[in-house]
């Protein structure tokens, strides 16, 4: 077992207290967007006492990792952990498949693009299928709404989008409304979010709110257009978003635990200072419409929140009393809140809130005791 020391990255949508609080830190003032636990090479985890992650599973990937791991993903580990921790929404984003990851990759890769320039794309060759768990309420965007709904809503706003909408379609009518000179763009936003504010679509009060809100925030971003054609979720406790790839969405605030692939490829549309890429991001947008699905966990003492992806499970324990975890390759733990107890055969270590270990998957069964909240990332299933 391998104690972590885990790198926050500060991006400016971060809260100025929730990591520091799950760290148990005095806030420092500068927002604190998402604690990274796992073997990115960008932003590693730090062994206690060793090196990164990333280059202690390079040493020995084949016991660290198991021999299945490796041969289907190679010598690194698949899957990233993420404390997510929104005080501001996120940008409107997708990630690519497997095979546009690929593509991309290369692709940039040929034209000698910097895999650190802020115009980047594709900063690696992997797609990003990713879960986010809410812990406590948490407001996200995600994927498109029933077109339907969305003809009603924008009916109601006295937008011309409704009727093309029902023309058009989903597909040309995002597409018209993102590639619109940059004059048209703003006017469109502008307008869109005055009809919001002065006569809110009846049924729709609260997305029309946000329209308001992100519109404050970017103004005269066509974003806020693109945000109203999605669906606004509102996560509680343990409710948890499956995001595939080519699916459009945005987290809007709160805090959550999120895993996914081991990629950082994002393709953005709006509502950002950062690189929009509109002609890549919609060669990857999924524009099948539908209400989100909202997941939750099942199991006990072990609350596993399924998915398709292959390169990871997420689970949740809220432990109280003894509990042995049957093993399941590499894995990452992290107490969300309380104290835990983790025994690996002789070894036993002591975690507190905030505090995670890698286990690798040479270890024996795992053996938990206390009382507290921990999650739990693996490899998936297939």
């Amino acid at each position: 077992m391998l104690r972590l020391e885990n790198p926050v990255q500060p991006y400016a949508w971060g809260s100025l207290t929730a990591i520091p609080a799950l760290l148990g830190r005095p806030p420092t003032g500068v927002p604190q967007a998402e604690l990274w636990l796992g073997a990115h090479p960008s932003a590693p985890s730090q062994v206690v006492g060793d090196a990164g992650l990333d280059a202690v599973i390079a040493r020995a990937p084949q016991a660290l990792l198991g021999e299945r791991l490796v041969a289907r993903f190679g010598p690194t580990l698949p899957f990233l952990l993420k404390v997510l921790a929104a005080s501001q929404p996120l940008s409107l984003q997708a990630h690519p498949s497997l095979a546009q990851a690929k593509e991309g990759f290369e692709r940039e890769e040929g034209a000698g693009v910097a895999r650190t320039a802020a115009h980047r794309n594709y900063r690696d060759t992997n797609h990003k299928p990713e879960l986010i768990c809410a812990l406590g309420r948490f407001h996200a965007l995600c994927g498109f709404r029933r077109l339907a709904d969305s003809v009603k809503l924008f009916r109601a706003l006295g937008k011309p989008l409704a009727e093309r909408l029902e023309q058009d379609g989903l597909r040309a009518t995002f597409q018209q409304v993102v590639t619109l000179p940059p004059a048209d763009q703003r006017a469109l936003a502008f307008a869109t979010a005055e009809a919001c504010a002065r006569r809110p679509a009846p049924g729709f009060e609260a997305e029309c709110a946000w329209a308001v809100r992100l519109s404050r925030q970017y103004p005269g971003d066509v974003g806020v257009v693109g945000a109203l054609l999605l669906n606004l979720v509102t996560l509680e406790d343990g409710d948890a978003l499956y995001l595939p790839a080519g699916n459009l969405h945005a987290y809007l605030e709160g805090v959550g635990v999120e895993v996914m692939a081991n990629s950082d490829n994002v393709l953005r549309g709006g509502l950002t200072p950062k690189h929009v890429d509109v002609k890549e991001l919609l060669k990857v947008l999924d524009f099948g419409d539908g209400p989100a699905r909202v997941l939750r966990p099942s199991g006990s003492p072990e609350a596993v929140y399924e998915t398709p992806a292959p390169e990871f499970r997420l689970s949740r324990l809220d432990v109280a009393g003894p509990v042995e975890l049957a093993r399941r390759g590499p894995e990452l733990l992290l107490v969300m809140r309380g104290a835990l107890e983790v025994s690996c055969g002789e070894e036993v270590l002591d975690l507190d809130q905030g505090e995670s270990l890698f286990v690798g998957a040479d270890e024996g069964p795992l053996k938990l005791f206390g009382e507290g909240l921990l999650f739990r990332a693996t490899a998936g299933a297939a």
